[in-house]
């Protein structure tokens, strides 16, 4: 089977974002650009948390509902949550109602605040592993070794609920590696903003 379909214009795009009418826009502007903002590399990290168990499109449903919720993702304002905020959030049917889940965001937080202050920001740690490892075909694997010492770093620091699977799906969205298939009409466009990107 190809792993491209043919979008509305006729061009190949990844065949996995046909899977949903959502899916083109998210595929189009968004998955494999590069992020260096530490909010949006927070919020994915955190959203991936949550999707586990679940599907993509769940979570992009209730992106907004759930940037409502945690306060945008600011993480330092996550960090001084309290039971009470775990009470809310428990509460709030807009988002992924998961208590081990709710609290790991939460406690997360507090551990990106204290790698901002080792490391000067979230964005110069987590694109030390960019993953320049283009041997595998992309989209045929879950993980990566990139992934798997992402996902190790962060668990020595205490990080909750990111294993390699959901780090190396983080990787993928934020630009960390460019998994849009070889033919898809957006992988140039990916391969251009990570050649120029500059992390500060």
């Amino acid at each position: 089977m190809s792993a491209t379909v043919a979008g509305p214009d006729g061009r190949p795009r990844c065949r996995w974002c046909a899977a949903a009418p959502e899916f083109l826009a998210y595929h189009d502007r968004e998955w494999g650009f590069p992020v260096v903002d530490d909010i949006r590399l927070f919020e994915k990290l955190c959203l991936e948390s949550f999707q586990s168990g679940l599907s993509w499109r769940t979570i992009l449903a209730k992106r907004e509902n759930f940037r409502t919720a945690f306060a945008g993702f600011d993480f330092r304002r996550m960090a001084r949550f309290d039971e009470g905020d775990v009470a809310r959030l428990l509460a709030d049917a807009g988002i992924v109602r998961h208590r081990g889940k709710i609290e790991a965001v939460i406690h997360n937080a507090r551990r990106a605040c204290e790698l901002v202050e080792a490391e000067g920001s979230l964005a110069a740690f987590f694109w030390r592993f960019e993953d320049k490892d283009q041997d595998v075909p992309p989209q045929s694997r879950s993980t990566s070794p990139a992934s798997e010492r992402l996902s190790r770093e962060l668990r020595k620091r205490d990080w909750k609920f990111l294993g390699p699977t959901t780090v190396y799906a983080f990787m993928q969205a934020m630009g960390l590696c460019n998994d849009h298939a070889p033919e898809c009409v957006i992988r140039p466009e990916v391969e251009r903003a990570r050649t120029a990107l500059r992390v500060g």
